[in-house]
């Protein structure tokens, strides 16, 4: 049996600049209460959120319960097309089977009426004019192609409003739990 020599240092060693290797995730989901409410209402060309008795914030997409106060969320509201965009990201790597022409923006967007920003994606702007508190408004696929899902939404867009003010985490009017 061979002795094993092992370098010295690193910078002999190749560096490993890529792996490729077949990945494969599949996976079932099924939709509770609260998730297919949401969905159906997309079907219908509506963004349906529920309200906590408590608290009063609005979620969308709902979930069926209140995180802060742990209630079942049972009041439906319907939800503005439009709204405020709260973060983004400019997506600049491929993967395999992308559709999307690289670069493009995912964007945390605030619907008007909500208390929870909902991730879609952005189009019809230029990554460079993407901003925290740009307005928008969803653009749905057409009528023949709606279904269940979130994908009804084809993106948003801007809508010409002029900018929000939009709150981060920690400042006074938005996460506040003065209830608790």
């Amino acid at each position: 049996m061979a002795d094993l020599v092992l370098p010295t240092s690193l910078q002999d060693v190749e560096q490993i600049k890529s792996v490729r290797t077949p990945a494969e995730l599949r996976y079932q989901y099924t939709a509770g209460a609260a998730t297919t409410r949401f969905l159906r209402g997309i079907e219908q060309k509506k963004i349906l959120g529920e309200r906590c008795s408590v608290c009063g914030k609005v979620y969308v997409p709902p979930r069926g319960s209140c995180p802060t106060d742990g209630i079942p969320t049972t009041e439906q509201v319907e939800l503005a097309h439009k709204g405020t965009v709260t973060s983004f990201c400019i997506v600049n790597v491929s993967f395999y089977g992308q559709a999307m022409e690289l670069p493009y923006t995912s964007a945390l967007i605030m619907l008007d009426g909500a208390d929870l920003s909902l991730m879609h994606l952005l189009q019809e702007v230029a990554v460079e004019d993407v901003h925290i508190g740009l307005r928008v408004e969803a653009v749905w696929v057409d009528d023949d192609k709606i279904g269940p899902t979130l994908e009804s939404i084809r993106y948003f867009r801007p809508n010409g409003e002029p900018d929000a003010d939009v709150h981060q985490p920690g400042e006074h009017g938005w996460g506040d739990l003065e209830h608790a």
